[in-house]
């Protein structure tokens, strides 16, 4: 005899209602996935001998729109920008405006010296270097005969 996982029939194809219920919900497809993946940059992370280098792919802003932070052994890099436009014809007003944020956050190393962190923004790319303190060597352990 064996044991064979049963699967509900109902689950194998949704019922249209549910599906199209879940595709306008405010926290479903398009407003979750598609937004929050469009406002949150793409990181690098490269290690070297010396330190960790992290490329933030922000294209488009200013070194000004940004914001480092070490707290409780995080790293945390904030953006936020501002547009605001407005043209004004005979018969119209036109006003545009767009605002964007974005946080991310890593965990640091207990190698990296959180005092010498240096980051500069150039060609959309924020790149922030992370040093690495030398690690003292710990001695192998010893083994004591028992006499």
């Amino acid at each position: 005899m064996s044991l064979i996982k049963w699967r509900n029939r109902n689950d194998l194809m949704p019922a249209f209602p549910n599906w199209m219920d879940n595709f306008f919900r405010d926290d479903d497809f398009f407003a979750n996935r598609w937004t929050r993946e469009l406002t949150v940059p793409a990181v690098n992370v490269k290690e070297t001998d010396t330190a960790f280098d992290l490329e933030v792919a922000a294209p488009g802003m200013k070194k000004d729109d940004f914001k480092l932070e070490v707290k409780e052994g995080m790293l945390y890099i904030t953006a936020e920008t501002k547009m605001e436009k407005e043209e004004k014809e005979d018969n119209y007003t036109r006003r545009e405006f767009a605002y964007s944020t974005f946080e991310r956050s890593f965990w640091l190393p207990e190698n990296v010296k959180s005092d010498n962190i240096k980051a500069t923004y150039k060609d959309g790319i924020l790149m922030i270097t992370l040093p690495k303190m030398k690690v003292e060597k710990k001695e192998p352990a010893k083994m004591i005969k028992i006499a």
